[in-house]
């Protein structure tokens, strides 16, 4: 059934187009509170990503943990934490999104303690997992109960904006945070900190949050949990796994391969069950589909970009670690201007064309990194480069998570918000394996640089046109 056009709820940025939020009145001091709230929980989730890979030698010496095991210090975080978002985000429509996304918190803040106190890698590697299944719970959760508390409209897109600007600068945040910290503190001072996030968030969250669950209570689709859960879990292992050894080791292609078939079962299960895990009428819709290319390639190929040029930096031209952080630390304040312009973008241009130019321009900035040269200049202009990247990716962000989660009923807001974040996460996880492994393996660093720059703005900008296209049919329901 196709959205009534005529009905307020029905209208959005993303299918309506132009728009003016004049005269939208402002937040007050508890919906600033509920948005500090679920927006520090989502930093603290993106912060986790970045915050500990500067110290993974330093931890791994430490802890007695060689370098093959090292990269669990990793997988074990981002396996739970994609693998379970999208049942996260179902149970929470069905029993509570404020009383999982409690709990994943309590949990991710036990788990920060036992990981800062950890004796050996076994109570390291769990901590890291447990810190993961309460991220898996925090973050469709907290994305849900911020569009069913911000009616749609601009409210809900400057919250969607503060939300995905903190998302994204919780990584490049993490960054120079992980480095500054293990060279002052030690690398237990990273775990440290996440739970200290935790800790401030966690007693503000139950006094502030209201509870916001579906009206009924449908029976949960066990078999699609299963299967997508497993899907998910075996594709972010594979991809995970390639990062360092390659696609050519024998377990990274069975388990990509279970993945994959994993994901067709569960494609065909909700196609016959009464009552699917995931609706596929939803997943029809092309706002959602294309909404949500548009948020995986922009964090994949930008996580990619960050990735190698941290390389590029530092053994190309000779940076330190600290000016490495410097040059993201402007990005991050780019960034955090785009958090705070976009919005007015979406609501003079729609959604639609915010993200379509985000992704363009994103992919121009970046296939420009090919033309900056080294030295003092190639430094610099890297630098303005890169930022200027970074804001239109940051636009791209906001109009996705915008055009996906608009027109969707509040009762079914967790399953929208897990594609939100599925995508998010997913992007965090395949970019470097897909692309940046091209750059590691290369035998002239300076030549895989530009290879996998070229590739990567080559993809931004094919998805681009593909968004443009398929976003022109009008989304429909049912």
């Amino acid at each position: 059934m196709a959205l009534d056009t005529t009905s307020p709820a029905a209208k959005s940025p993303a299918d309506t187009g132009p728009s003016t939020p004049a005269g939208t009145p402002g937040l007050s001091v508890r919906d600033k509170l509920v948005l500090f709230v679920l927006c520090a929980a989502q930093f603290m989730v993106a912060l986790d990503f970045s915050v500990l890979n500067v110290a993974l030698p330093v931890l791994g010496a430490d802890l007695g943990m060689g370098d093959a095991a090292l990269q669990w210090a990793v997988t074990a975080f981002a396996l739970p934490s994609g693998g379970f978002l999208l049942l996260s985000g179902r149970l929470g429509d069905l029993y509570g999104r404020r009383r999982l996304f409690l709990a994943g918190l309590g949990l991710f803040a036990a788990a920060s303690v036992l990981a800062t106190f950890a004796w050996d890698p076994a109570s390291f590697l769990t901590a890291r997992a447990l810190q993961g299944i309460g991220a898996a719970a925090i973050v469709p959760t907290g994305m849900a109960l911020l569009t069913t508390t911000f009616p749609e409209g601009p409210q809900r897109d400057r919250a969607l904006a503060l939300s995905g600007t903190l998302m994204s600068l919780g990584f490049t945040v993490g960054m120079v945070l992980g480095g500054i910290l293990t060279d002052t503190l030690g690398w237990r001072s990273t775990m440290g900190l996440l739970g200290v996030f935790a800790l401030i968030v966690l007693p503000l969250a139950p006094v502030l949050l209201t509870e916001s669950q579906s009206p009924e209570r449908p029976r949960l689709d066990i078999p699609g949990a299963i299967t997508v859960t497993g899907g998910l879990l075996a594709l972010i292992y594979a991809l995970t796994t390639a990062a360092e050894h390659g696609f050519g080791t024998l377990d990274v292609q069975l388990t990509l391969a279970a993945g994959v078939l994993l994901l067709a079962a569960f494609l065909r299960i909700e196609s016959r069950t009464e009552q699917p895990l995931v609706s596929l009428p939803m997943l029809r819709r092309p706002s959602v589909a294309w909404g949500n290319l548009g948020g995986l390639i922009t964090f994949s190929m930008m996580t990619t970009i960050v990735f190698v040029l941290t390389l590029y930096l530092q053994d190309t031209l000779g940076l330190s670690p600290f000016q490495t952080g410097i040059v993201f630390g402007v990005q991050g304040i780019s960034a955090a201007v785009a958090g705070s312009l976009v919005p007015r973008f979406v609501g003079r241009l729609g959604a639609r064309r915010v993200l379509v130019a985000g992704l363009a321009g994103q992919a121009v900035f970046t296939a420009a990194l090919l033309l900056t040269g080294t030295g003092t200049l190639g430094v610099v202009l890297a630098t303005a480069v890169a930022s200027l990247a970074c804001f239109f990716h940051m636009g791209a962000i906001i109009a996705y998570g915008i055009t996906v989660t608009s027109g969707v009923p509040n009762e079914e807001q967790g399953l929208a918000t897990g594609l939100v974040t599925s995508s998010q996460q997913l992007g965090l996880t395949v970019g470097i394996p897909l692309l940046g492994v091209l750059a590691t393996t290369a035998d002239d660093l300076t030549a895989g640089y530009r290879t996998v720059v070229a590739l990567d703005a080559a993809i931004v900008l094919a998805a681009a046109l593909l968004i443009a296209v398929g976003l022109r049919r009008k989304s429909s329901v049912g």
